[in-house]
Order: structure tokens, then C-alpha cells, then sequence
């Protein structure tokens, strides 16, 4: 990994810059969007709309001439780039690369620009949510962070363009080990293993790593909440030859890429002290309640994105975390950053962001109660608490007036600037005829039947859903992964309070009336969800980026083709009898 000297980090000094352009909201935005439009002038795409960069375009301007637009309408300007046309298509310049979002939304990924200007804005946003962080839970000068980090590899298209996962431009942007070390958070693992081609070694040797420097590992970071829990759900498998590999200095035979291998030997020593120390703690546990904290007595807390669609994996995180905080991560996109997380002690479930005014140009759509219809986007400083809106982006890497899909709820100011809180994708909707139950409904429904469930001593490891239309009439499927085995009548009890955890009045009158048939759940087999992550690594997702697909798609197939073939059992609800 290329590195650059890292600059000095200034705790707050980064704070007062962030009050003062929030204090300025509306004019950053002014001069943000100003700066976008000047560097892409010469873009094709702005100059088809009669767009030229000139400081006589105004917002008013940029707003009437250039139209709202998703990934569709964007994906054939983006494509010509991927195929190597370097003429200035949606930006300025050549883009030094693209990358690749997580594609569970839609079944496959989708391709974004990533530019330096974005790599500055990486950096940019994590040091404002370092300063907050640092403020509230101070880190020691020579502390490290036990980061579950992938790096998937980047690959050339035929065009000649560098492809990889947002993660993996992140990750290997010559800036980012600089930047990590000015905020304090060197990774404990060595580079070989971020950028190891084997996700399952790599993560063993992200765990091991963490431990032969547990007493300097000041917080354990994932990008996403899934990620950590994954992490350690793993650590109770493997801990023993873990502690095998600490005690006699021996790398496990389990690790066979070469250069993993050689950076992870060379941190290896017999230490059959810490190895004792390990073994002990880990039998201590009950449950593996508080394993974090047992295994780093140092760390001030856990950290990951634990809004959203990963909500559901912050019971567990809080059970391995024991009473660590837990500080949620920022929020943004594979299309770029929005907001910082600046009051980091709130809980996973009252987090909010603050929106960082000069990372791009900002509007919002109202979104109405009935979902029907589009009202006129309105700027950063116009939104009003309590609303609900879809985030529209205009940033430096060509994408113009980009409709992001996130639903997010405006929950109050710091300074002039909005801090949102994350509902839930647009466009996640289980729908049949008037019913629409977006992700978030999804979720609602499984944590009610989850606590039915709990009652038995057994979690949900995992849930997806479909519309099953080859049945008329057409009826919603929840797909369940549990943690073991119970008798029909408590996942029928389940099955129908899934059912009635639906409260939208379409869905509702609609089973009522039978125009909606009984809602199904199938219990999967044991490992199903983890074939499906492998499937969207194999399609180039990273294994830090992933999401699981909260609601499958026709579309979809190979994923619905996985969760079909391992169901176990199915329960068709009687809720509505």
C-alpha cells in the first residue's frame, strides 16, 4: 500500500471548522454547488442541459435545467466511461476509477464514479466524526483499532478503467493509510491481510491480530453492525485455535495464502501467557456475554453503520459488546458521504447525522403520506423537522441531481445545517395491490415475532422476504435463518405474528378481504444466508460492504433460487381466519 505523510490532527480545530461552515449552511451549499459545476464544465452531460459552469449558473438555474434523475437514467453516460471513452462525459476529467456498490438492492451491482475529490471527502468526513468521537471517548496516542476491513481486488475493464468496491478504492487510495494514522486508527492487522484474496482468512487473521495487540486496541470497528456480529460468531468457533496459534507461535494450517502467511508469522511468537489469558476469559464468559470487552480491556467502544437495515444485528452486538458503547458510523452511500454522526453517545436507535454542508449539493423530496406523487425537491436549510424526505445528491464525481433512494427523517439542526435519521430504502417495498410495506415495516414485523421466539432461548440469525405472485392470490414470504431448533406450534405463533405485524391499513384490509393470501415463513437451513453473502462476493461485493437483501426480487433469482432450495420447514399464517 502507498503511503503519504500524515497530517497533523488538530481535535478541535476540526470541530470549530465544522461549526463554522454549519453555521454558514446555506451559503457552503451556494459555493459547493459552484465548485461542482466550474471543475465539470467541460462535461458533455451538463452541457446537454445548457449547463456550462459559467458564475452566471445559479441554483435556480442548475435546478430548472438539469432534471432529477436515478441509476437508470445515469447508467449508460457511466458504461461509456467503463468501456474507456476518456471524453468528458459526466465530469471534467478522466475518473481515476469506479466503483461498484454492494448490489443487494437490485441483485446486481451498479457502477459509480469515485474521484479524488471523493477520497478527499472520505477523509474529510472521518476526520469530523473522529473529532466527536475523540471528544466523548478519548483514545491514547499510541492506540490501534481492531478494523474487520476487506479489500476485494480491483480489476481493469476492457475500457482500461480501475473497478472495485467503494471499500476497495477507499482502502487502496494512497491517502487512507496517512489518514488513518493522523486520526489514531491504525489498523492492528497487517496490509497483506486487508487486501488478502481470502475473506475467511483474512478474518481469522483480523481476530487474531486484534489479540496479540488487545492491550492497544482502543475501539473495534466494521463498516457495518452485520459485519461485527459475523466477526464474532466466528471468534466461538475458532477461539481455541487461536489461542493454539499464540501459544506455540505457529500460524494455523488454515491460512495458506503466501503472503498472509509471511506478514502474520512475523507478528507470531510463543506466548503461552497470553494464550492462558485468553482461555481463561473466553471460559468465563457465560454466553459470550461481554467478549469484546474481555478479549480488549482497553477499547472505549464498538463502531459500525447499526442504522437501517442493520438494526436487527444490534441486539447481538450489544450482547458481545457487553456495556462497551456503541457508536454508530456515519452515513452515506456507495455514491458518496452526506453526514456525520457528532453526538456519538446517543444509542443505535436515536442516532442522528449532521449533514456536512460542503460535501456536495443537497435536496430533499418530500415524502407524502400516501407515497403518491413527488413534491419539488427543497434545499439543505429549508427542510422542517419531523418530515420525512428522499436524499438528492449533486457531487464532484458526476453525479447531478442523482436520486439516492434513502428515506431519512429530519430530526432537528446543529447550527443551520439538518441532522437526519435513516428510515429506510424507497424502493425496498413489499407491495401487492394497495398495500406497501417498506423495510423498515419489515423489520417492525420481524423483531414482534423475534420476541416470541426469544421466549424458547433462540434468535433470528438472519431474514429476507419476497412477493410470492405464483399463488392467487398473491401473499407476502418471510424467509427465517434461527439459531436452533423449536417445536411447529411456537414458529406458527411466529408465522402469525409476522402477520399481524403488518399494520400499514392496505395491507390490513387487504388480508381481510382476502385480495392478500396468508403470509408464509420458511425456515431456512443452518448457513443459508452466509451462501447467499457468498454469492454477491462472488459477484464482486466486498465482504465489508455487504448487505443482505432485505426483500428479493424476481429479479433477483439466483438469490431466491438459494433461499428456495434450503427451506427446512414453511408455515402459512392464520392470523386473518
Amino acid at each position: 500500500m502507498l503511503e503519504k505523510k500524515a497530517e497533523t490532527f488538530n481535535m478541535n480545530r476540526v470541530i470549530d471548522e465544522f461549526n463554522e461552515m454549519t453555521r454558514n449552511a446555506d451559503q457552503v451549499q451556494i459555493q459547493t454547488l459552484k465548485e461542482i459545476l466550474h471543475k465539470n464544465q467541460s462535461a458533455i452531460y451538463l452541457q446537454n442541459f445548457g449547463i456550462n459552469g459559467n458564475t452566471t449558473d445559479t441554483e435556480e438555474d442548475f435546478k430548472a435545467l438539469v432534471p432529477l434523475v436515478t441509476d437508470s437514467e445515469l447508467e449508460p453516460y457511466i458504461k461509456r466511461m467503463v468501456d474507456g471513452d476518456t471524453s468528458p462525459i459526466l465530469t471534467g476529467h478522466p475518473v481515476p476509477a469506479i466503483s461498484l456498490s454492494s448490489g443487494t438492492s437490485q441483485g446486481r451491482p451498479k457502477f459509480v464514479p469515485f474521484t479524488d475529490e471523493l477520497m478527499e471527502n472520505t477523509l474529510q468526513l472521518f476526520r469530523t466524526a473522529f473529532a466527536f468521537r475523540n471528544r466523548e471517548f478519548p483514545i491514547d496516542d499510541n492506540g490501534r483499532a481492531l478494523q474487520f476491513i476487506f479489500s476485494s481486488k480491483q480489476y481493469i475493464s476492457t475500457g482500461g478503467v480501475p473497478i472495485g468496491t467503494a471499500t476497495t478504492n477507499v482502502y487502496r487510495n494512497p491517502n487512507f493509510k496517512a489518514g488513518m494514522r493522523s486520526i489514531q486508527s491504525l489498523c492492528c492487522s497487517p496490509d497483506e491481510v486487508i487486501f488478502s484474496p481470502d475473506v475467511h482468512q483474512a478474518l481469522y487473521c483480523h481476530l487474531l491480530s486484534g489479540i496479540l495487540f488487545r492491550d492497544q486496541v482502543q475501539y473495534v470497528f466494521a463498516p457495518f453492525a452485520h459485519g461485527l456480529v459475523h466477526a464474532f460468531r466466528t471468534f466461538e468457533q475458532v477461539w481455541e485455535e487461536i489461542v493454539t496459534d499464540i501459544k506455540h507461535g505457529v500460524l494455523t494450517s488454515r491460512i495458506t495464502v503466501p503472503s498472509v502467511r509471511t506478514a502474520m508469522s512475523k507478528l507470531l511468537t510463543p506466548n503461552p501467557e497470553l494464550a492462558e489469558t485468553i482461555r481463561n476469559k473466553c471460559l468465563s464468559l457465560s454466553n459470550w456475554y461481554g467478549l469484546i470487552p474481555a478479549l480488549f480491556p482497553n477499547a472505549k467502544y464498538v463502531y459500525g453503520i447499526m442504522t437501517g437495515s442493520m438494526e436487527p444485528y444490534v441486539k447481538k452486538l450489544r450482547h458481545y459488546a457487553g456495556d462497551l458503547p456503541l457508536v454508530s458510523h456515519d452515513y452515506g452511500s456507495s455514491e458518496g458521504w452526506i453526514a456525520a454522526n457528532v453526538t456519538p453517545r446517543l444509542s443505535p436507535e436515536e442516532a442522528t447525522f449532521a449533514v456536512i454542508p460542503n460535501l456536495g449539493y443537497f435536496e430533499f423530496i418530500p415524502v407524502s403520506e400516501t407515497g403518491e406523487g413527488d413534491e419539488e425537491p427543497v434545499g439543505l436549510t429549508e427542510v422542517k423537522i419531523g418530515q420525512e424526505y428522499e436524499v438528492v445528491i449533486t457531487n464532484y464525481a458526476g453525479l447531478y441531481r442523482y436520486r439516492l433512494g434513502d428515506v431519512v427523517k429530519i430530526t432537528g439542526f446543529y447550527n443551520k445545517t439538518p441532522q437526519l435519521k435513516f428510515i429506510c430504502r424507497r424502493n425496498l417495498i413489499l407491495s401487492i395491490n394497495i398495500d406497501k410495506n417498506t423495510e423498515r415495516d419489515l423489520q417492525l414485523s420481524v423483531e414482534s415475532a423475534a420476541k416470541r421466539l426469544s421466549e424458547e432461548k433462540i434468535e433470528v440469525i438472519d431474514f429476507s422476504s419476497h412477493v410470492d405472485l405464483s399463488t392467487e392470490p398473491g401473499h407476502y414470504v418471510i424467509f427465517w435463518e434461527i439459531s436452533g431448533e423449536t417445536n411447529e406450534d411456537v414458529l406458527q405463533d411466529c408465522c402469525n405474528c409476522l402477520d399481524r405485524g403488518f399494520i400499514d391499513a392496505g395491507y390490513m384490509s387487504s388480508r381481510k378481504c382476502k385480495t392478500i393470501g396468508a403470509l408464509e415463513l420458511r425456515v431456512l437451513e443452518k448457513g443459508t444466508f452466509k451462501k447467499v453473502q457468498e454469492h454477491f462476493l462472488g459477484l464482486g461485493s466486498s465482504a465489508g460492504q455487504f448487505k443482505m437483501p432485505r426483500c428479493v426480487k424476481p429479479s433477483n433469482a439466483k438469490v431466491l433460487q438459494i433461499l428456495c432450495e434450503n427451506v427446512v420447514s414453511r408455515f402459512f399464517s392464520t392470523a386473518f381466519e
